[in-house]
């Protein structure tokens, strides 16, 4: 197989669906492929995406907003040559919020994206993720291993329905002949992440940018691998445009490994904040450890993350800085004037 480092252009730009394209990922695939040229459709129903993220977007030519939930029949006049099924919430606080919609965002949504680029006769990528390997009895995840997932915990809606998702994708392909492929995301970070929605890095700097107690659950010993959103962003291109034999599994994620209380304390000397750690409860199922192996993505897309740690983070907390800096004009101001600088975009890096 020959090694593809470039995101490839097609004769002529493609039409692109974006589901979920106004949250946090989707949002910064739709400034990615925009930049390529591409016409985009974003489709969302701004459970946990905002019109926020994709206002700079709305008056682009090539742009348009539907606002649609994926779990509905989906009937779009338009040419579509590739669908990005990234419609679903991915954090326990939200998914859990609505456990059952969660199983039928991942069920039927995935169902309804299928069909659409069935008749469309458009190739599919499906955003698995690394929770499709529950806690793991195996470190590192290969794509190979099968998984420890408890299909009746708190998690199960959206482990077990991301599960259920790839299962359609192959069955879709052997039956079918749809092009499919599939990406198993590990822990994302960066700008445009929601503040409240229960993520280890948002949540540790936003309390950190106010003061707070930084909350670590379990005794911070666990483990996450973070890959910042401009290096997944490239990294689903690259799985998308490769040769339609490369289906996936395929994990996408930065397999530095670092503890959670380290990645606290590192929040803590980037926002210069004096929050003292408070440690709870781990939560029911709450992986401890987690880490991809990426030699497919590095062997078959020449893809591995780029951007370090420090550098990720700091562009986070610059986002999260104005954003709390404009909620409260006296908590942050200094931090907030020295960051200040581009907070829509990404850190610009080669392809």
């Amino acid at each position: 197989m020959t090694l593809q480092t470039r995101i490839p252009t097609l004769r002529r730009s493609p039409t692109v669906l974006i589901a979920g394209g106004a949250g946090f990922i989707g949002s910064h695939l739709c400034d990615s492929l925009l930049q390529r040229g591409n016409r985009v459709i974003c489709l969302d129903n701004l459970f946990t995406g905002t019109i926020d993220n994709i206002r700079p977007l709305l008056n682009h030519p090539n742009f348009r907003f539907i606002e649609h939930d994926v779990r509905e029949e989906i009937e779009i006049d338009d040419e579509i040559d590739r669908v990005y099924s990234l419609a679903c919430p991915a954090s326990p606080r939200h998914y859990q919020k609505d456990p059952v919609g969660t199983m039928k965002t991942c069920v039927l949504g995935t169902i309804n994206l299928l069909e659409l680029a069935r008749r469309k006769g458009a190739r599919v990528l499906q955003a698995s993720t690394s929770e499709v390997y529950g806690d793991p009895e195996v470190h590192p995840q290969p794509e190979s291993y099968l998984g420890n997932v408890n299909p009746i915990g708190p998690r199960a809606c959206y482990d077990e329905g991301k599960r259920a998702a790839e299962t359609l994708m192959f069955d879709y392909h052997r039956t079918h002949g749809t092009e499919i492929k599939v990406a198993r995301i590990f822990n994302t970070y960066g700008p445009r992440m929601l503040e409240n929605d229960g993520r280890v890095v948002s949540n540790f700097i936003v309390q950190a940018l106010r003061g707070e107690p930084i909350t670590i659950y379990g005794g911070g010993t666990q483990t996450r691998s973070f890959c910042f959103v401009d290096d997944l962003v490239r990294g689903l291109q690259l799985l998308m445009e490769s040769p339609a034999s490369v289906t996936g599994p395929c994990n996408l994620g930065n397999p530095h490994e670092v503890t959670i209380e380290a990645i606290a304390r590192e929040v803590l000397t980037y926002t210069e904040s004096a929050s003292p750690l408070r440690f709870v409860a781990l939560p029911k199922d709450d992986p401890k450890r987690r880490k991809p192996v990426i030699d497919t993505a590095a062997r078959l897309l020449g893809w591995r993350p780029r951007v370090a740690l420090k550098d990720g983070l700091q562009a986070t907390i610059a986002y999260f800085a104005l954003r709390v800096a404009d909620e409260s004009p006296t908590l942050v101001p200094a931090l907030a004037r020295r960051k200040r600088g581009p907070t829509r975009g990404m850190l610009k890096i080669a392809d």
